[in-house]
């Protein structure tokens, strides 16, 4: 049983309960809405290309250019993501006609920013924005009876946007880390893990504190008692510097990282990390927030290996052609995709909460399709 004491504030029971026992949508209704904001992004572009590109030049164009970003994307998406969400799948058939009208009229497709020597950089930065952008919106909207209740985060098994959101930014982090770009630090791995963790455990304690000063709602069976994410993402970080492996091999270390978790979880541990039982220690208090780390450290490791392969590989010799990161982006895109429904299927269905392999899997593909995109 549950042995930490409970709030006696009515309104703050309410909002937990606003937040929990959510079931989820499905995995092609998420692909819908990513996929209607990357069409979003693609149409702003492709018929105001000229005002990406002198955005830099003047505060007016910079601010021309936040308008449209305003009209473009913002906006829609928002519309989408709440009052339109039932007509998710009309709204990327219109987004789709449009986009091939403006490019049949323009007679091209290809986008500025995206073409010459940066290329690869103005791609993985234009996915960390629609990434956060998007993390943003749902983090806002989530309190609000407006946002459909299945796009937030499921209580034990099921795909959801928000669940999404957690482990692409866990992906997020290793695409752009110094690992996939083999860089190699000049401080040793401790003071390296001390650097890049201190921030996160501050910000993990700072909301700790804040959320117990104000009485505010927590979801314990998201990822405990005392645990959040700023938590997981200085465990990620702590472990990563630990146990330090080149780009090209941290894959098969996070593959086996995985695989071994995912063992543990079918021979009872996802039994004991869903139920509501919990204990006096810290561990037991904080169960989903602690064992997830080996799913999202996995994940990391991962990611680390797919950017490295996709922008990284030859960065010393020569600059790979974007048609070739394409068909590669692709090609790891379907072998995801593959995965996440035969493990689904046959071994344990997605699970945000424990971050099991199906859940990892997931996030991997979704998110390299949306960067095909």
């Amino acid at each position: 049983m549950d042995s930490f004491p409970r709030s006696l504030n009515p309104n703050k029971h309410l909002r937990e309960q606003f937040v929990s026992n959510l079931p989820g949508s499905s995995m092609l209704e998420v692909s819908a809405l990513l996929n209607n904001v990357a069409l979003l992004m693609l149409l702003r572009h492709t018929f105001c290309s000229q005002t990406v590109n002198d955005a830099c030049r003047s505060l007016k164009s910079y601010l021309a250019s936040v308008a449209l970003d305003y009209v473009f994307l913002v906006l829609p998406t928002l519309l989408i993501f709440t009052v339109l969400a039932e007509w998710v799948y009309i709204c990327l058939i219109g987004l789709l006609l449009l986009l091939v009208f403006f490019t049949a009229v323009k007679r091209t497709y290809s986008l500025p920013y995206m073409e010459g020597p940066n290329a690869s950089r103005a791609s993985i930065s234009s996915y960390r924005v629609v990434m956060m952008f998007i993390t943003c919106l749902c983090i806002l909207a989530v309190d609000f009876r407006i946002y459909p209740r299945e796009y937030a985060k499921t209580e034990t098994y099921g795909a959801s946007l928000m669940d999404l959101g957690v482990g692409s930014f866990v992906l997020m982090n290793a695409v752009t880390s110094r690992q996939a770009r083999n860089i190699k630090s000049s401080m040793s791995w401790w003071k390296a893990a001390f650097k890049s963790t201190t921030p996160l455990l501050l910000l993990g304690f700072a909301r700790l504190a804040s959320t117990l000063s104000l009485d505010y709602q927590v979801h314990v069976g998201e990822y405990g008692v005392n645990w959040n994410f700023f938590f997981t993402l200085a465990g990620v970080s702590i472990l990563t510097s630990i146990l330090n492996v080149p780009a090209e091999y941290s894959g098969i270390l996070g593959s086996v990282i995985l695989v071994g978790y995912q063992s543990w979880l079918t021979n009872g541990l996802n039994v004991y990390l869903l139920s509501n039982e919990r204990g006096t220690d810290v561990i037991s208090r904080n169960k989903e927030g602690i064992f997830s780390l080996f799913g999202y450290w996995g994940m990391y490791l991962v990611g680390v290996q797919v950017s490295y392969y996709l922008f990284f590989e030859n960065h010393t010799t020569k600059q790979r052609s974007k048609h070739e990161t394409r068909i590669r982006i692709c090609l790891l895109t379907i072998m995801f995709w593959i995965l996440t429904l035969l493990i689904d299927r046959y071994v344990e269905r997605i699970s945000r909460r424990i971050c099991n392999l199906a859940y990892v899997t997931w996030v991997v593909a979704q998110n390299l399709q949306v960067s095909e995109d």
